[in-house]
C-alpha cells in the first residue's frame, strides 16, 4: 500500500516536471490517462462495426478478394485524433499506442464473440529494411493484443514482404496492384491449410494493400480470411 502511494506520488511529480501530453489535443495527462485525455478518448470515432453484420469495410472489398468478413476499429480523417495517434505510432517511436488500441479493440471483439474460431492473427508485414529503420512493425502490438483477447495465435513469420517499396497511398488501386503483385510471399503454407486467419493493418484507405496480401493466400486449401485494421478512411 505504502509502495503504491509512493509510486503514484513519484508519477505525479514526474508529470509536473516533465508533462506528458495528450496525443489528441496536447493537454496534460493526469493519473490514469494513457496517450489520450478523457475528453479525447470519448471523442474517438469508433466505427461500431462488427464481424456479424455487413458494413462499409466489407463493401470496399466486394468483387475484389475472397474474404469471409472485414471490419475496422476507428474512422480515419485527415484532421483529428485518430490521425494524430497513427502518426505518433508510426513516426514518433510511440509503439505502445498499438498495444493501447489493440487492447481496447481486442476487448470489444471478445465481447462481440464473432471471432472465436480464429487460428492465426497476422499483421501486414514491413520489409526488413523498413523494419530496421523504424525498429518495429507498427501493427505488431495491436495484433498481439487482439490475438490475446480472442485466444488466437499471433504470428509474424508467415506473411513476408519481399520488396522494399515507398508509400503509394496516392496511386490508384489498379496501378498499385500491377506494381506490387509479388510484394508478399508466404512461408510454411501447409500450416495454414483449413485455418481461419485474421489479417490486420493500420489504416485501410483504398484496400489495395489488404487486397494484395489476401490474394497471396488464395491458393491455400480451405483457408478462411478475415480482415480488420486500426482505422478506415470513410467513403464520402
Amino acid at each position: 500500500m505504502i509502495q503504491n502511494r509512493i509510486s503514484n506520488i513519484l508519477k505525479d511529480v514526474t508529470n509536473i516536471l516533465l508533462p506528458i501530453s495528450c496525443f489528441g489535443c496536447n493537454a496534460r495527462l493526469y493519473r490514469g490517462e494513457v496517450f489520450l485525455c478523457t475528453s479525447c478518448r470519448h471523442q474517438l470515432p469508433l466505427t461500431e462495426y462488427n464481424f456479424n453484420e455487413e458494413n462499409a469495410v466489407d463493401r470496399i472489398f466486394y468483387g475484389r478478394i475472397n474474404i469471409k468478413k472485414a471490419n475496422s476499429f476507428l474512422f480515419f480523417t485527415e484532421i483529428g485524433i485518430v490521425k494524430n495517434l497513427i502518426h505518433f505510432l508510426k513516426y514518433k517511436n510511440q509503439e505502445s499506442i498499438g498495444q493501447f488500441l489493440g487492447d481496447w479493440y481486442g476487448q470489444i471483439l471478445k465481447e462481440q464473440g464473432h471471432l472465436t474460431k480464429i487460428d492465426f492473427v497476422i499483421p501486414v508485414p514491413l520489409h526488413r529494411k523498413k523494419l530496421r529503420q523504424r525498429g518495429y512493425n507498427q501493427v505488431a502490438l495491436f495484433a498481439k493484443q487482439i490475438a490475446f483477447h480472442i485466444n488466437a495465435n499471433y504470428t509474424d513469420d508467415i506473411l513476408i514482404k519481399t520488396a522494399n517499396t515507398k508509400t503509394q497511398t496516392k496511386k490508384n488501386r489498379l496501378s498499385r496492384w500491377h506494381d506490387n503483385r509479388s510484394l508478399y510471399e508466404i512461408k510454411n503454407k501447409q500450416i495454414l491449410k483449413n485455418k481461419n486467419i485474421l489479417l490486420l493493418d493500420d489504416v485501410i484507405t483504398t484496400g489495395a494493400t489488404m487486397e494484395i496480401c489476401a490474394n497471396t493466400f488464395k491458393d491455400i486449401e480451405g483457408i478462411t480470411i478475415y480482415i480488420s485494421s486500426m482505422a478506415v478512411v470513410p467513403k464520402a
